[in-house]
């Protein structure tokens, strides 16, 4: 195939991969055409002489059963009118041999269809048929080229007293060779015109898939193709009509986190024996419907495109946006702080404006009264998360936290149990775990008519427990499951980041650890999240 399109190429032929493979398929169906009938032609020729050659031997061994041909042969001398000739030119007519030549003992003919030849000696050797073989055999004697039979005759007393043989013309199984060609070219033709018409049937096919493109085009897109996929910064993976896995690009390999080396391997596996079950596989495999999907691979957080594919596949696009996804909910928190700085400047304002009063009113007992009460309720907040929490990332969490409660009107407390070491393995995931818990706690209970927020953080061992207790309206029983799923949330999404990841963020951190979450119910309606982490103090 390669030889021939080169081949086109240096003649001039078309381009387009489909006249090339059109024409490579024409030439390949007249090849077989002639192939075929050269192979059929070959044997043609000896299996007519063969036939040729076991006819005039049938007519040997008839002519030769007959007794009143040896008895003649025995009665009578050789000549022309002799009962041997008689019988013999009747045999040869009836069977329309060439000839029926007996000849005796010594050679000599006693039937000829030239009648001046009897008497003579025969041109070729008898002596086979006289000692009792049958011969067939091509051979030329004096009518020209012939298939010939040649056996003994036979006596009544089982004496052989001659030779029986027969020829026929060798001209007639040239003709009949001959004339078995116009039939064998017809049916060559047949198959030939069949074999046009289905590669050119199989073209167009072939024309509607390529677009019309041609070969060194199709070279060049599929080199394209893999310099863009594996060089992009966007996931791609394609998956056949089945839901199997077609294509991984290195980007989609590193976010789902795959081994990059084994892409290749995955062609043909089923999407959820990669991924596993879960909501990316969902997304992924159509499952899940809809533009720009969210969801969690991992410990990140991935945006997902599907594009179904006009041979019942689809490609599927990731983008990572764990990046954003942290600086969206460092936005909230430092807008949250701003607004809490905003407030205490309005209330230091305040409370700086009643000691000036105080100072020009010369109660001056009472202001330093006022400047001690004030700077006290501080020091005590501070002291309290402190004294209870040892770990300094997660106090200045509480305590920023607990201004932007005040903020909001909420309290923000910590439980009387609460009591957490320094030396945790990983603050920074006890941190986020707490952070979205929190955040996610002040939404709920802001509605309510009294609102607070209760935290507590102790130790059991290495291991660390973390519970978040709210005011707000709880978790449905038969939600306090799917709450944990991306994408679910029951508040609008802000302006510049999607809802419904906080919690299924909490869970992949706290499973990364070991540990686990769930969600359940307090005495007052409330809701409590409740964080087990094993091995999380050192």
């Amino acid at each position: 195939m390669r030889f021939l399109l080169t081949g086109a190429r240096r003649l001039g032929l078309p381009r387009r991969a489909v006249s090339q493979i059109l024409l490579t398929q024409l030439a390949i169906a007249a090849g077989v055409a002639v192939l075929a009938t050269g192979l059929f032609l070959a044997p043609l020729g000896s299996q007519l002489d063969d036939q040729a050659m076991r006819r005039a031997l049938a007519i040997a061994q008839s002519a030769a059963a007959d007794p009143a041909l040896a008895t003649g042969l025995l009665d009578s001398a050789p000549v022309p009118d002799s009962p041997v000739q008689a019988a013999a030119e009747r045999i040869r007519r009836a069977t329309g041999a060439e000839y029926v030549v007996v000849v005796d003992l010594n050679g000599i003919r006693r039937s000829h269809p030239s009648p001046d030849r009897i008497g003579k000696p025969v041109s070729t050797d008898p002596g086979d048929a006289l000692a009792g073989r049958e011969v067939m055999e091509i051979d030329e004697g004096t009518l020209g080229r012939s298939a010939r039979g040649k056996v003994p005759l036979v006596a009544a007393d089982g004496e052989i007293v001659g030779a029986v043989s027969v020829g026929i013309a060798y001209d007639s199984v040239r003709e009949r060779l001959i004339g078995a060609i116009p039939g064998l070219l017809a049916y060559a033709g047949g198959a030939l015109a069949a074999g046009a018409l289905a590669a050119y049937l199989l073209s167009r096919r072939i024309q509607r898939q390529t677009r019309d493109l041609a070969f060194s085009d199709i070279s060049a897109l599929l080199a394209e193709r893999e310099a863009m996929l594996h060089s992009i910064r966007e996931g791609v993976i394609a998956l056949d009509r089945d839901g199997g896995v077609r294509l991984v690009n290195d980007e989609a390999a590193r976010l789902l986190g795959l081994a990059p080396h084994s892409a290749d391997a995955l062609s043909g596996r089923a999407l959820d024996d990669v991924l596993g079950a879960g909501r990316t596989a969902d997304v992924l495999s159509g499952r899940v419907t809809g533009r720009d999907l969210l969801t969690v691979q991992g410990s990140r957080v991935l945006v997902a495109n599907r594009m179904p594919t006009e041979d019942g596949g689809a490609v599927a696009t990731l983008r990572d946006r764990t990046e954003l996804e942290h600086l969206a909910r460092e936005l909230d928190s430092t807008r949250g702080l701003i607004e809490a700085l905003r407030a205490q400047d309005h209330e230091h304002a305040n409370r700086l404006h009643t000691l000036l009063g105080l100072l020009e009113l010369g109660l001056h007992d009472e202001a330093a009264e006022f400047v001690t009460e004030v700077a006290g309720v501080h020091r005590s907040t501070a002291e309290q998360v402190t004294e209870k929490v040892r770990d300094p990332l997660l106090a200045a969490l509480l305590v920023g936290k607990g201004a932007v409660a005040a903020e909001r009107g909420v309290s923000l407390r910590l439980a009387d149990r609460t009591l957490l070491p320094d030396g945790l393995i990983d603050p920074g995931g006890l941190v986020t775990i707490t952070g979205n818990l929190v955040d996610n706690a002040l939404d709920a209970a802001s509605a309510s008519a009294a609102p607070w927020v209760e935290v507590e953080l102790r130790a059991e061992g290495r291991s660390a427990l973390l519970h978040v207790r709210d005011s707000g309206p709880g978790v449905p029983a038969g939600h306090r499951e799917e709450i944990f799923t991306e994408g679910w949330s029951t508040k609008q999404p802000s302006a510049h980041r999607e809802r419904g990841l906080g919690l299924a963020l909490v869970r992949r951190l706290a499973e990364r650890q070991g540990g686990t979450v769930r969600a359940g119910g307090t005495a007052d309606g409330g809701a409590e999240f409740s964080v087990v982490l094993p091995e999380a103090l050192r």
